[in-house]
């Protein structure tokens, strides 16, 4: 515990651009990033100030101050998400730190719960973060919604070529049909998000100057597919692999492939929750799978009222809830919906068929990672088999796409 004479000292403020120095030596120390690494990569101290001091401007970041000296912080940034089709205002947790001297009293918990207050008030009903603990962050709310997969073909693998209409380009990073292509991407595919100045921003931070886009263009030269990658060591790596058409598909995999020459094999990244050995000829490839991003509902009312349920009937569902931060969202609600399909829902009610989780199973369970017969089996959720049956029905069956880091 810290001495009652420096508690006292300590207060929450609003970081502004005036406390980037503070900011960034804060963010290097909890996260161990060395000038000698930046410096790898093409950063200088001079480069990391400029490209943060936009993030100060466009995010809103909270820490304790003892004195004027910064010693703990946490960045939202405001971003947007797409759950079943719907897009939702989302608050992306980041540079979350505390010096250790400062550690274990409490700062982080006050911090979280602040920002999930501004979140709240600025109608962002879920949270992304990419945990440095996984039990951590679970005790505070968040969990696990979508995974990472990892996976190495030998150059004999690849797969044989496809005839397409279309051609591959290489282009810049900054590409507008990059920027394009990919939000034409995220407002379909689930749980992806938007990306604008300051997504793209997080996206490039830590790459080299030796990456790589490649695009496919239709017949039409409609761009409908695209690459992220390096080439090193003759290993084909993929960042980032995304179509919007099998022929793209195709396409992408033909271009890989004429590296052939070039390269002994290709590593790759799949944020589809989907193994791609099935869509290999020679499917006898290795693929590991590890959790990758957690997300927490911050305002349970407001998450449910723009939920995509689908096949819903008169029925009345009665939510307990348990919320180790958000005081909104513990309790009783009654969920039902009205004649035109739109949800109804009253905090404090306790009519309906009986639903009773933490608020980290419900984001597990709403955002698709999870099944609610599988939460209720392991014990995370509890609810009779009709209403398991009826959860089952509602919710729509797909699995988060989620490929960004911030």
């Amino acid at each position: 515990m810290l001495p009652n004479e420096i508690r006292k000292n300590l207060k929450i403020r609003k970081l502004s651009i005036e406390n980037i120095e503070q900011f960034n030596a804060l963010l290097k120390y909890s996260f161990q990033v060395s000038m000698g690494e930046l410096s790898s990569i093409g950063w200088s101290e001079n480069g990391i100030k400029k490209s943060k001091s936009p993030i100060l401007k466009k995010a809103t970041v909270f820490g304790w101050f003892d004195k004027n000296q910064l010693i703990s912080q946490i960045c939202i940034y405001p971003m947007t998400v797409n759950i079943f089709g719907t897009m939702y205002k989302m608050g992306g947790v980041t540079g979350v730190g505390t010096y250790p001297e400062y550690a274990g009293n409490g700062l982080m918990l006050e911090l979280m719960k602040k920002s999930l207050q501004v979140m709240k008030r600025k109608g962002q009903t879920i949270s992304f973060l990419y945990p440095y603990s996984i039990p951590y962050y679970r005790k505070k709310g968040w969990e696990i919604v979508s995974d990472k997969m990892t996976y190495t073909i030998k150059d004999t693998q690849l797969p044989k070529r496809h005839d397409v209409p279309g051609m591959v380009k290489r282009v810049r990073e900054n590409s507008l049909d990059l920027k394009r292509l990919h939000n034409e991407f995220a407002m379909y595919r689930h749980g992806a998000i938007l990306r604008y100045n300051l997504e793209w921003d997080e996206y490039w931070r830590w790459e080299g100057d030796d990456i790589l886009v490649a695009i496919y263009y239709d017949v039409n030269n409609k761009p409908t597919g695209y690459l992220v990658y390096y080439l090193v060591d003759e290993i084909f790596k993929i960042k980032e692999f995304v179509y919007l058409t099998q022929e793209a598909r195709h396409g992408l995999w033909n271009y890989i492939s004429a590296h052939f020459s070039m390269i002994n094999k290709v590593q790759g990244l799949n944020y589809t929750n989907e193994p791609l050995a099935f869509l290999l000829e020679d499917s006898e490839i290795s693929e590991s799978i590890e959790p990758y991003i957690m997300a927490r509902i911050v305002d349970f009312e407001g998450f449910i009222k723009k939920f995509p349920f689908k096949d819903v009937s008169s029925r009345t569902l009665h939510f307990v809830i348990d919320d180790p931060i958000m005081e909104c969202n513990n309790g009783n609600f009654s969920v039902t919906w009205d004649d035109d399909e739109n949800v109804v829902i009253t905090k404090g009610g306790t009519e309906g068929e009986l639903v009773k989780a933490s608020i980290q199973t419900l984001v597990a369970m709403f955002m698709g990672y999870k099944r609610p017969t599988y939460l209720a089996r392991i014990e995370r959720l509890e609810a009779n088999k009709r209403t398991l049956t009826y959860l089952e029905k509602i919710i729509p069956n797909e699995q988060p796409y989620f490929s960004d880091y911030f």
